[in-house]
């Protein structure tokens, strides 16, 4: 026979034993993918149903057709389960395996106790019919549209294997052919298309891993994709190189950060590479390329953490600071693949930094000036003595002397000299800010001539001196003796840092509007809040310049890079002191080599009808600050009788002074100076006394002169104590250094006047006269 039943058995159950291997190695590596195990369970039970066909003769007939009709029933069936395992359909074991049983006792029942080979045969093949059935109907329902080659090749498969059932009942059934004659070319049809169909179910499982696999990448492309967006927007920088010194990837931030183009990390693009980057170390200075974070993680690899760098972003612009981590991205094997800079923005940061430092050097700066302002108010009262005696007595001196004594000119050389010790003095006080200042609305442009003017007196052969002013230039409210001083000061520094070479120095005023970017912030605020524009003052020399350790110290009181007996250091001091009280504010650029320029910044007097005052007021003696209150002292040597006040008195009778200071000095002095003029003092060094002469006789003086600062009680007390017992009395206060809170409490006290010393003691007798003449108040 062609087909040998025996041969063929065996052939199927090797086949099968292979396909159960196969299924069962698909199932534990796949173990997700449902369907390989009951596959692998459907060729076991094919090979117990093989062998029990292969062992008729051998085995009872109650055992093999029963045991093999189930096993293969049950093979089918196993292999309609995975289909439904693999499609994620549910399983019904319970009824199947109900039916499975019911299946075996009908076959055994029809063979024990009635022999009906037609109906054992009928049952099976209907069983088998069923099952491929619901083959088909679950391949339908799994891929309607066909979309799957696989599935439409197994619903295919299914149907032949159908009709095969179909024919192979036919021939029994209906053409009567023997069982022999018909089973093993049937055998051999199902052997085929069960390997066809193993064949099917090993590409169903490959398509399931492509698709997973396509899932996975699409899942992965778009985590990559959210990682990517999630990293381009992030505020901080990221960049990941290659070990190579190439770019692999860098985000927006990074981009900005270092100042590249928009676009995505591009080999075609002409990015600058590591290499070429120049890097610096959080004082400024170059960061060597053993320093940089890269190069250190290619060098230990090991991460770097908080190293600060700055990027200057090209030639003469801003440089951007940021906070840097950098560590290595390695791959399974541990060889380095990528390194990756993290980097946050801190420039603003540092900025604050700067602006903080900034402001601690002004606070050192105000305190110092403050420290020095309270040594020159303890300072001023007894040096001004000191200096008062000295003027006072050499001009008694001069008095007593005819005018061709030789002693004449000494007299005269010691008061120059105590002349300048006041202007120090006075120099001292403009700086601590401790003279009062009158503003009056002033035409700057009209200063700055008037000062150029007295500049050029002074100005060395081959010195340029250029003076510019923009037209219509807006006026500013400050005291134009002040500004003068400030701008002679400016000039004359200029000057010496020609250090007598040949040079331009250039003074400059323009107009700047309150939000221009020009103006330091709280000149802008100033400006915002009077609703006024700026005015910029500039003066220009290009002489040696400084370096910067001098430039940070050239508003220090003291400090001074000229030769001894050239300077005192208190003239930019001064400049700073004026400035200040004026509400402005000043900015030194300079660089050794090429000049200095010192930018003054001021807000505009408000608009007001023309009343501008003139400047030239005083230019001609630019002095740091006089009281308005102190005439100017006559030359002419006074007598008794040209005294106004006692000229003007119908009585005859002699004004009586009271003077009070602690000072035996200057009471001496003031004692003299006053009755060589005709005038009856008394003077005391004790308040008490002085207090008790005034109670004793409340009329007995027409004015009462004292000094402010004394021990005890001080010379407003002593105001107060002398106007309760005689409201009308005159008061005069004199001081060595006045404030305006003095002047104020003066003025509450009911103080006629406040007298600056040293000025006192040459325009006495002027002061006393025309606070005699003044009418009780």
């Amino acid at each position: 026979m062609f087909f040998d039943l025996p041969t063929l058995l065996a052939l199927r159950v090797g086949v099968d034993f292979l396909i159960a291997l196969a299924f069962w190695a698909q199932m534990r590596r796949y173990p997700a993918i449902g369907g390989p195990g009951w596959w692998s369970l459907s060729a076991v039970l094919g090979i117990l149903g093989s062998a029990m066909l292969w062992s008729r003769g051998t085995l009872p007939d109650a055992v093999t057709f029963p045991v093999g009709n189930t096993a293969l029933m049950v093979s089918a069936l196993c292999a309609w389960l995975g289909l439904r395992s693999y499609t994620g359909a549910s399983r019904p074991l319970l009824p199947i395996l109900t039916g499975s049983l019911v299946f075996f006792c009908v076959t055994l029942f029809f063979l024990v106790e009635w022999d009906l080979l037609a109906v054992r045969q009928g049952v099976f093949t209907a069983a088998i019919m069923a099952i491929a059935a619901c083959s088909y109907l679950e391949i339908r329902r799994t891929d309607p549209q066909g979309r799957v080659p696989e599935m439409q090749a197994l619903r295919v498969l299914t149907a032949i294997e159908f009709c095969g059932i179909v024919a192979f009942a036919v021939s029994l059934q209906v053409l009567g052919l023997s069982q022999e004659a018909v089973t093993p070319p049937f055998v051999f049809f199902f052997l085929l298309t069960k390997l066809l169909r193993v064949v099917l179910y090993g590409a169903l499982v490959s398509y399931r891993l492509r698709l997973e696999g396509d899932k996975a990448r699409q899942g992965l492309q778009q985590r990559e994709a959210d990682s990517r967006a999630l990293i381009d927007n992030l505020s901080a920088g990221v960049m990941v190189f290659r070990p190579d010194h190439t770019l692999s990837s860098i985000n927006t931030a990074a981009r900005r950060f270092l100042g590249w183009s928009g676009g995505g990390a591009n080999p075609a693009l002409p990015e600058p590479s590591v290499e070429g980057w120049q890097m610096l170390r959080e004082d400024g200075q170059p960061m060597r390329r053993h320093e940089m974070p890269f190069e250190r993680v290619l060098a230990t690899g090991q991460p770097v953490r908080s190293v600060v760098i700055g990027m200057p972003q090209s030639e003469g612009a801003d440089v951007h600071w940021g906070l840097c981590n950098a560590y290595p991205e390695n791959n399974a094997l541990g060889g380095l693949r990528h390194v990756v800079l993290t980097f946050i923005d801190i420039t603003s940061l540092k900025n604050a930094q700067a602006q903080q430092k900034h402001l601690q050097a002004q606070l050192a700066q105000s305190q110092k000036m403050e420290a020095l302002g309270t040594l020159a108010g303890g300072v001023a009262h007894d040096f001004n003595n000191i200096l008062a005696a000295i003027l006072g007595n050499a001009d008694l001196a001069r008095q007593d002397l005819p005018d061709d004594a030789p002693a004449r000119e000494s007299l005269h050389e010691i008061s120059t000299a105590a002349r300048r010790g006041r202007e120090l003095v006075r120099q001292i006080l403009a700086f601590s800010r401790q003279q009062p200042v009158e503003r009056t609305r002033v035409n700057i442009c009209a200063v700055l001539a008037e000062s150029c003017t007295l500049v050029r007196g002074a100005l060395p052969p081959k010195v340029e001196l250029v003076q510019c002013c923009e037209p219509n230039t807006l006026s500013i409210e400050a005291d134009a003796t002040q500004i003068g001083q400030v701008l002679v000061n400016l000039c004359t520094n200029a000057i010496h840092a020609l250090d007598g070479r040949p040079g331009r120095i250039e003074c400059r005023i323009d107009g700047l509007a309150r939000t221009s970017p020009l103006l330091p912030p709280e000149i802008a605020q100033t400006c915002a809040q009077l609703g006024v524009e700026a005015v910029r003052l500039r003066v220009t020399d290009n002489g040696s310049g400084m370096e910067e350790a001098v430039r940070n110290r050239i508003f220090e009181p003291f400090f001074t890079t000229k030769a001894v007996g050239r300077g005192t250091g208190l003239g930019l001091p001064v400049v700073l002191g004026i400035v200040q009280v004026h509400g402005g504010s000043i900015e030194v650029h300079t660089k050794p080599g090429e000049g200095t320029t010192f930018t003054l910044f001021f807000p505009a007097a408000p608009d007001e009808p023309e009343c501008d005052v003139d400047p030239i007021r005083s230019l001609n003696s630019i002095e740091p600050v006089t009281m308005d209150s102190t005439p100017t002292r006559s030359s002419s040597t006074p007598s008794p009788t040209s005294d106004p006040a006692m000229a003007d008195d119908p009585t005859g009778v002699l004004p009586h002074i009271l003077y009070l200071d602690d000072d035996d000095t200057l009471v001496f002095l003031v004692r003299r100076l006053l009755e060589r003029r005709g005038y009856r003092v008394t003077a005391f060094t004790s308040q008490t006394q002085a207090i008790d002469a005034v109670r004793a006789s409340p009329d007995g003086f027409q004015l009462l002169l004292t000094d402010f600062n004394m021990p005890g009680m001080s010379g407003l007390e002593v105001a107060k104590a002398v106007l309760e017992i005689n409201p009308r009395m005159p008061v005069a206060v004199a001081s060595g250094y006045i404030t305006d809170e003095l002047q104020a409490e003066a003025k509450a006290a009911g103080v006629r006047e406040v007298v600056f010393k040293t000025d006192a003691v040459e325009a006495f007798c002027e002061v006393v006269a025309r606070l005699v003449r003044s009418e009780p108040v």
